[in-house]
């Protein structure tokens, strides 16, 4: 027991509840204080001492009155016990994936497959269902490279040809062609650049513009597709206007996929530059799902009119079969129909009507004193439009950006660069196909491309290497390099070669990307694409295949 002197305007009862004491126990403590609303100010009154706490810990008892014993790290609960990975990815063996049937197999982690599996897991979070995801790379890097603090070494990283593939020995006709193998595919380099296809270029889709919709939208949303990388920069701000000036009124900032959110609420916004990784990781967070890396799929399983699975190979050429009711193959304009192809897949479109983006590039200087002090970087778009079969995008300035672990030199002129992508028609006479005698170490026939621009194609490029000197000259800038036709397939816009229609015999998928005449086969990639007018494709890409996602989900109800 204690006694206290009590403050001023303090009653009997305040003080039972300051001491977390029954009223009635208090006052019968102190006789003398008969009005337990009566102020008592100066009085001394008698507080009982709280009743005896027992702790046990390590078969020692522990009491409130023991004040010199302090519990130390041996007597706490230890640290819950937890499975830890061999790597940054959680992975499944291929021998467990033998033994399970699947609801579906997801071909490929790319854009196509990482939308795919993000929708579905979405979708089914509350369900049982059972889904592979199959990379035929491995665990290169835990983000888009611009992300990492060592960007610049690990983008030579990137470069290794051991999963960084150079066609241009190979394929003549299309010899700027690369290929990324990796857990993510080439959504780990890309630039991030998501416009919409414009209304007018869904004519020979099987599905009009108002269909994927929703599609741009949710994709947009959770990819964090917005204008505003260079707000601020002067730069950005002089040339946009000085091309609006000049007629270019359509005019604007080009879209990317960059996460500009500061962090709130304690969320950690680390992933700047969007990849398909990220979709994996919502998706994990949802359900769990099995994914396995260095696992070549070789052959698409089916009978009777239906997929049933897929066969693998390992680099040690161990090969598994995986069992599943519905394949979705996301491999990229290249791998998938030669996947379709090799597994005697029915459609004589397989592989035909490859097309890309002629690729105009030009590089010019600007002179820093034309400038204010904020430069920034500079991020337009000259939208491909019915009268402009093209998409022009200025974008610079060079090497600032990517630039965070650089001192940056001051320079007198600033190096900008304007990239133009024209519409190539889809022609059946452009295509892949597959070389019997001439195998992969996989046992798997190599690929030879036919490919070749018409003379409606060499128009748009003539228009595009005009309009780019007219676009230089718009923004008072000095031409460093002329305009030149890159390479085909430099542009890492080739697709097509699955593309989806009504007709089977001009098409190898109908309008949700299932394969023509084969239930539980879908493809959802750059592949399925009939045309893309001059935008650059990942956004209608990945819109497309969440739609693929969706139909599946209906189908499997």
């Amino acid at each position: 027991m204690k006694i206290v002197i009590a403050h001023k305007r303090t009653t009997i009862r305040k003080l039972a509840e300051l001491h977390h004491i029954d009223l009635g126990t208090l006052r019968s403590y102190n006789p003398h204080l008969t009005d337990p609303d009566a102020d008592i100010s100066g009085q001394k009154v008698k507080i009982p001492s709280p009743p005896k706490q027992v702790t046990v810990i390590n078969n020692r008892q522990i009491t409130n009155d023991d004040e010199t014993i302090v519990p130390t790290y041996e007597d706490c609960p230890p640290d819950p016990e937890i499975d830890f990975l061999d790597s940054w990815f959680p992975l499944t063996s291929l021998d467990d994936m033998e033994k399970n049937d699947y609801d579906v197999i997801i071909v490929g982690s790319g854009a196509g497959g990482g939308a795919v599996l993000w929708r579905l897991c979405e979708k089914w979070q509350n369900e049982g269902k059972r889904i592979a995801v199959l990379e035929k790379g491995q665990l290169l890097i835990p983000t888009h490279v611009a992300n990492m603090p060592t960007a610049k070494a690990a983008r030579k990283f990137l470069r290794n040809p051991a999963f960084f593939i150079r066609r241009d020995t190979e394929w003549p006709e299309f010899p700027g062609a690369k290929q990324l193998f990796g857990l993510g595919g080439q959504t780990l380099v890309w630039g991030g650049v998501s416009p919409r296809f414009h209304p007018s270029e869904f004519t020979e889709w099987p599905i009009d513009y108002e269909d994927l919709v929703k599609y741009y939208e949710i994709a947009e949303q959770v990819m964090k597709v917005n204008s505003h990388y260079t707000d601020g920069s002067d730069l950005h701000k002089t040339l946009l206007q000085r091309l609006q000036e000049f007629g270019y009124f359509d005019a604007k900032t080009l879209p990317r996929t960059v996460d500009l959110n500061p962090s709130y609420f304690g969320h950690i916004h680390s992933n700047v530059f969007f990849s398909s990784l990220e979709f994996m990781a919502w998706a994990l967070n949802w359900k769990p799902f099995d994914v396995a890396i260095n696992a070549n799929v070789v052959q698409i399983l089916h009978e009777n009119g239906r997929a049933t699975g897929v066969q693998v190979m390992t680099p040690e050429m161990k090969t598994y079969t995986i069992r599943g009711k519905n394949i979705v193959v996301s491999a990229g304009t290249f791998e998938s129909p030669r996947l379709l192809l090799h597994s005697n897949i029915p459609g004589e479109a397989i592989g035909r009507y490859l097309y890309n983006h002629s690729f105009v590039s030009a590089r010019a200087l600007a002179e820093r004193e034309q400038f204010g002090e904020e430069l920034g970087l500079v991020n337009i778009q000259l939208p491909s439009t019915e009268q402009r079969p093209y998409q022009l995008a200025v974008q610079g300035a060079f090497p600032y950006e990517f630039y965070a672990y650089e001192t940056k030199p001051f320079m007198q002129e600033l190096e900008i660069g304007l990239f133009s992508f024209g519409i190539v028609q889809p022609n059946r006479d452009n295509y892949l196909a597959l070389l019997p005698t001439d195998l992969d170490s996989y046992g798997v026939p190599k690929l030879t491309v036919s490919f070749s621009y018409s003379e409606e194609d060499f128009a748009v490029i003539r228009q595009m290497v005009n309009d780019t000197l007219r676009a230089i000259d718009s923004m008072g800038l000095k031409a460093q390099t002329p305009p030149c036709l890159m390479a085909p397939g430099l542009d890492y816009h080739a697709a097509g070669t699955c593309r989806m229609g009504v007709d089977p015999a001009t098409s190898v998928t109908n309008q949700f990307g299932q394969v023509h005449n084969l239930s539980g086969l879908f493809v959802a990639d750059n592949s399925v694409l009939p045309f893309m007018g001059g935008a650059n494709p990942t956004l209608s890409t990945i819109a497309t295949a969440m739609r693929t996602a969706d139909y599946l989900v209906e189908k499997e109800r």
